[in-house]
């Protein structure tokens, strides 16, 4: 390894907040890295905000603004003298406009090009750019949709049922699905209002709808030299309203022959766009079938890395920041997985309806031991407000086998404390001991089907 200075950048400003900006410090301390966080004073008593090297205040009216502020945020970098900035994932980390901004401003970006976001940021222009190198898209509409009328036509022509979905959304936003035409009317207005406040793009295409299908996805790293390394697949089914829930990886009950198709397709489709950085390609795989389609591609580092770090003993912000700098990796990464990891989203929500439900935290009090990992944004005494996701802590557990790693889970959810808020623990815990997740034999479906089964438990008085 090359010395500190010429590997990393030196310092780096994180454009986040809470779990992510905590887990960016964690690597940066370890490599000597000076970490800038910047914060609303909402977040002012955050662990994020005291254990960076320094902190920066930038007020605004609503504390989302703070995070969304691309040119204080720049301004804020300069004024620090810092030569990096990792967004992390959410606000502007698929913001193209900012990556620009930043290397304009002659700061080092940590991660894929402006034209590269751009590209990936447009799912219909994604679609296009995947389906030239060969990976398998699904049936839907070759371009955005002009109308509800252009919309009604399309959908009789790639059958129903569809999924309306918005171009430039993320995060299970601006997705809704219409089984008949009547449906489809009803919602094209709404899904596109939705898309133009929540994106700024009221652009909107249609997609087959896989009725039985797993989420499945592959972790890449694109080097300056054009190679893609693929670190295995994550299976991320487990959704509550085409939110992610918990993942594992390796995917349970995937044939070698898939894992090696899915690595091969995430690569092809990270090479089209001359992809370097870290990302992730994501399919939707029919469970009947066991084929698989392109769903989009995730041009940052995701929520749910740690288990593919446990997996694969991979550090991949350490990995972001060399390739960022140097364009390689610190070292030669082992494509063979190490066991099963499985991460579980610890929320400030209700358990059954999922609603967020902030609070002040009174005891926190997080499992440990062998095998487990806790990534967290809070503290006991810490609160949490409305203004941002629910999103509390990441549970991560790793064993050499899955059935291990689902034994050790159960306890670790059990043992995981948590008093003053309402989480969504208790339904966390249900899910580790479910039928379905214990077999590794479930798909997308698998939470409605908990919590319908559930309410008919409590209506029968069972």
């Amino acid at each position: 390894m090359t010395d500190n200075v010429t590997q990393y950048p030196r310092s780096v400003l994180i454009a986040n907040r809470g779990e992510i900006a905590r887990r960016i410090i964690k690597t940066t301390r370890r490599l000597g890295i000076e970490s800038v966080a910047i914060y609303h004073p909402v977040d002012a008593d955050l662990p994020f905000v005291r254990e960076a090297d320094r902190a920066i205040c930038i007020e605004d009216e609503k504390p989302l603004g703070t995070y969304l502020d691309a040119g204080r945020i720049i301004e804020s970098a300069l004024a620090a003298g810092v030569t990096a900035v990792h967004p992390g994932y959410g606000f502007l980390a698929e913001n193209a406009q900012f990556a620009r901004a930043v290397t304009e401003a002659g700061l080092l970006w940590i991660g894929p090009s402006p034209e590269v976001i751009e590209v990936m940021g447009d799912k219909v222009t994604a679609r296009h750019a995947v389906a030239a190198v060969g990976v398998p898209v699904s049936g839907g509409t070759a371009d955005g949709l002009s109308s509800v009328n252009d919309a009604l036509v399309q959908a009789e022509s790639i059958g129903f049922p569809v999924m309306l979905k918005a171009a430039a959304g993320g995060g299970g936003i601006g997705m809704v699905v219409a089984h008949d035409t009547e449906q489809l009317g009803k919602m094209f207005a709404g899904t596109q209002s939705m898309a133009e406040r929540s994106f700024g793009s009221g652009k909107v295409f249609l997609e087959k709808y896989i009725s039985s299908a797993r989420h499945v996805e592959v972790q890449v790293l694109g080097l300056a030299d054009g190679n893609i390394v693929a670190l295995g697949e994550r299976d991320c089914s487990v959704q509550r309203r085409h939110q992610k829930v918990a993942e594992e990886c390796p995917a349970p009950g995937l044939t070698q022959a898939v894992r090696e198709k899915l690595s091969a397709a995430a690569i092809r489709a990270a090479g089209a766009v001359g992809y370097e950085n870290a990302g992730t390609v994501e399919f939707l795989m029919d469970t009947e079938t066991g084929e698989f389609v392109f769903l989009e591609m995730n041009t940052r580092i995701q929520v749910e890395h740690p288990v593919t770090e446990l997996t694969y003993g991979v550090d991949l912000i350490e990995q972001q920041l060399s390739i960022a700098a140097t364009g390689r990796t610190t070292i030669e990464l082992d494509t063979e997985p190490k066991g099963h990891s499985i991460e579980f989203r610890v929320c400030a929500e209700d358990p059954v309806r999922f609603f967020p439900a902030p609070g002040t935290i009174e005891q926190w009090n997080p499992p440990t031991g062998p095998g487990i990992r806790v990534d967290s944004g809070y503290d006991a005494g810490d609160v949490v407000t409305s203004n941002f996701d629910p999103l509390l802590a990441k549970l991560c557990v790793t064993a050499p086998s899955r059935t291990e790693v689902v034994e050790l889970a159960q306890g670790a959810l059990d043992a995981f404390e948590v008093t003053g808020i309402v989480t969504n623990l208790p339904f966390l815990r249900l899910l580790a001991r479910t039928e379905e997740f214990v077999a590794g034999q479930y798909d997308t479906s698998i939470v409605s089907t908990i919590t319908s089964r559930e309410l008919a438990k409590a209506k029968s008085g069972v």
